[in-house]
């Protein structure tokens, strides 16, 4: 360990010892180690490694059921209520049948609760990932010759195509509309499930976190017009033509509106009374939620009297109102899902991967944050992963977590991850006994359902104006995102939302704070003279701090705010002294600060007068959390520069990866030691200015001497 003499002499007594890191192993013996131990076997190893797979397996060996039982079966008694009704609508938003929302329901309960890491987060159905679904089922659905916009009951059998060469090409001779359009629903859920399971083993469980809360709250918003367009004819009760790619928002209302004269009546007046029932008995749960133990099941009550009054009123055969259709009981054979289709969605199932993976893992974190636990992002990853791969060969589509019904969860005394088999159990139910019941029940109703769940995420408009005021570049992700999910569709919108981000990112540390720093008082700290009255600027010092990186895309405007607020350009002042003639002239391979030069050059170097009224500039690197070799270089071409100008550049608080930066860059010279820091690299920013006014001193006495 070494001492450093700049903390011996300036900081009145104190010593700072600097220790010595480990030497690094090289890259083969560090390769070689991990290779050693991921091919060591052994019984506690396996068991580890069975555990960090399924958490449930470390966790039930600790479970109280005096303490946690009641609240985990009242929870996945609630969930399973409301995933019931919740299941059915949203199979309209995928375009597939409501018994395939259930096997999903049924199975993402089941595999999170032995995989998850969070244990408030319900898994299942997501209606932003059930309208991307639906949008490439719809899509292959016309590829293959089918028409996506017919619907009623009994219709699983149905065979009619629009275009028979289509068909032949892109679909199996033994599958009608509805076996197809699973069919594709799998093979998406599949390829995105293995996404997120690679994204898992490759711990890339920190890429979520670059979907910022303002783009995911702008893409759920805009998400939410697109399902919101889209459930505007079963409201009404009028077939309009399925439009597809960019503007399909405005498309459809277009032929809304065109068509808003051939509305059911039936329809018409059957969605009023069910969103005005919906709508009521939310804001009466809002306003009562202190008060309820157990939120009100307004959507399975509502479900259950739609059904009935459609089933004893006739409104299908009367009024011609479009039905749920049958909904069979049981489970289907299990199948693996068509290699050719899974081709043609690859792309498809990026955007799809990428919204359930940051939703998910940004819902556990935050749950786990508020009820003081952790979980772990690349088991996460693995949990959703396994919801879609393996629930795939069963007929499900893709899953996710769910804010609102994690609300409801911990609301209703959730523990553990054991109300998820709760909830499974509630579905499991309705599967094997109660589903054909819903045989009568109206779309229009299921729109409801679905509509009157999007209202948290359209109130978040309401969030923009206080978000312009903290931040306008989040405000400008939210808005611009929201407003291509509109205009043009959900991927790009999601696209889009990630660009701007990146970019405002990237926007930030290219044009950070630049400011100059006075002393506060007789004290040792330095403030923004710009921002604060009263600071006492050092004379002949220019204290300046830029508030952001160092790299190849801020080197300029860095060396250009630090030219406007000293008043001179070092680089043009230095290149005209230079050419007026040697007598003024500083090499470039002069010592660097701190090291003696000689006699001969220091005579030199003292001679050759400040070119402005100030002798030295001190930067503080506080804030300067990294440095490349870009910023490496224009901090030598600044140190030399201003050393032709007989003007000391000195560096202040540098962290350690900064020093080490600097020291591996060359800008300390050849030395590897503290020596190479003395003079030129301070502890604090005061340390830095005593020493260059000290310097100061002594070359002024020198001088007059001469």
């Amino acid at each position: 360990m070494d001492m450093c003499p700049d903390c011996t002499q300036q900081g009145g007594g104190l010593v700072l010892v600097r220790r010595r890191p480990p030497v690094p192993p090289g890259l083969r013996e560090m390769l070689k180690a991990r290779l050693w131990r991921g091919c060591t076997c052994s019984t506690r190893g396996a068991w580890a490694l069975a555990q960090d797979l399924l958490p449930a397996t470390r966790w039930l060996r600790h479970y109280r059921p005096r303490e946690a039982l009641a609240g985990d079966v009242m929870s996945g008694l609630v969930i399973g209520i409301i995933l019931v009704p919740q299941a059915i609508a949203y199979s309209l938003l995928a375009g597939l049948q409501p018994i395939y929302s259930l096997y999903t329901s049924f199975f993402a309960n089941l595999i999170y609760f032995l995989m998850g890491t969070s244990r408030h987060v319900s898994m299942g159905i997501f209606s932003l990932l059930c309208l991307m679904v639906g949008q490439v089922v719809e899509r292959e659905l016309l590829l293959a010759g089918f028409d996506p916009a017919r619907d009623g009951p009994g219709s699983g059998d149905n065979g009619t195509t629009l275009n028979a060469s289509a068909t032949l090409v892109l679909r199996p001779r033994d599958c009608g509309q509805d076996c197809y359009a699973v069919r594709v629903a799998t093979a998406l859920t599949l390829v995105a499930g293995i996404y997120q399971v690679l994204m898992g083993v490759l711990r890339l469980g920190f890429v979520s976190t670059y979907l910022s809360q303002p783009l995911l709250d702008g893409f759920a918003m805009g998400a939410s017009v697109t399902i919101l367009t889209s459930q505007l004819k079963h409201l009404l009760g009028v077939r309009v033509p399925r439009h597809q790619g960019p503007g399909m928002v405005v498309s459809t209302w277009l032929s809304l509106l065109r068509g808003a004269g051939q509305a059911n009546l039936c329809d018409v007046l059957t969605s009023a009374t069910c969103l005005a029932v919906l709508l009521a008995a939310k804001e009466l749960s809002d306003r009562c939620r202190h008060r309820l133990k157990v939120p009100l099941p307004t959507e399975l009550l509502v479900i259950v009297a739609a059904t009935l009054a459609s089933h004893f009123g006739r409104l299908h055969e009367r009024f011609g109102s479009s039905v749920a259709g049958d909904i069979p009981t049981g489970f289907v054979a299990p199948r693996l899902p068509d290699p050719g289709l899974m081709r043609r969605v690859v792309l498809d199932a990026v955007p799809l991967a990428l919204v359930s993976s940051a939703f998910s893992v940004s819902l556990a974190e935050m749950f786990a944050r508020s009820h003081g636990y952790s979980v772990r992002a690349n088991q996460e990853l693995l949990a959703v992963g396994c919801c879609n791969v393996l629930p795939a060969f069963f007929h499900c589509f893709a899953t996710s977590a769910a804010l609102s019904k994690s609300l409801v969860k911990t609301a209703t005394g959730c523990h553990t991850q054991l109300s998820s088999v709760v909830s499974a159990a509630v579905v499991l139910l309705v599967l094997l006994v109660l589903a054909p019941l819903f045989r009568d029940l109206q779309r229009s109703v299921l729109a409801c359902v679905i509509i009157v769940s999007l209202r948290g995420a359209l109130r978040k408009a309401r969030d923009v104006p206080q978000l312009w005021r903290l931040s306008p570049a989040d405000a400008l992700v939210w808005v611009a995102t929201a407003a291509t999910c509109v205009l043009v569709s959900v991927e790009a919108g999601l696209l889009a939302g990630v660009l701007l981000s990146l970019l405002s990112l990237a926007g930030r540390t290219q044009r950070p704070r630049a400011t100059l720093l006075a002393q506060i008082g007789d004290s040792g700290f330095y403030e923004d003279a710009a921002e604060f009255e009263g600071l006492v600027p050092e004379p002949g010092v220019h204290v300046f701090r830029f508030a952001g990186p160092l790299y190849y895309a801020n080197k300029d405007f860095f060396l250009h705010s630090l030219y406007r607020l000293t008043g001179l350009d070092a680089g043009t002042a230095a290149t005209t002294r230079k050419e007026r003639g040697p007598e003024a002239r500083v090499s470039e391979g002069d010592p660097v600060e701190g090291t003696d030069p000689g006699p001969a050059s220091s005579t030199a170097a003292r001679l050759v007068p400040p070119a402005a009224g100030f002798h030295a500039v001190v930067i503080d690197c506080a804030p300067l959390l990294f440095l490349d070799a870009a910023g490496v270089a224009a901090l030598q071409d600044l140190r030399r520069d201003y050393r032709a100008l007989g003007i000391a550049l000195l560096l202040a608080c540098c962290s350690p990866p900064v020093r080490d930066t600097l020291r591996r860059g060359g800008f300390l010279g050849d030395d590897t030691g503290d020596a190479a820091e003395e003079g030129q690299l301070f502890h604090s920013v005061h340390s830095a200015v005593q020493v260059a006014r000290a310097r100061h001193g002594e070359q002024t006495a020198t001088d007059s001497t001469l």
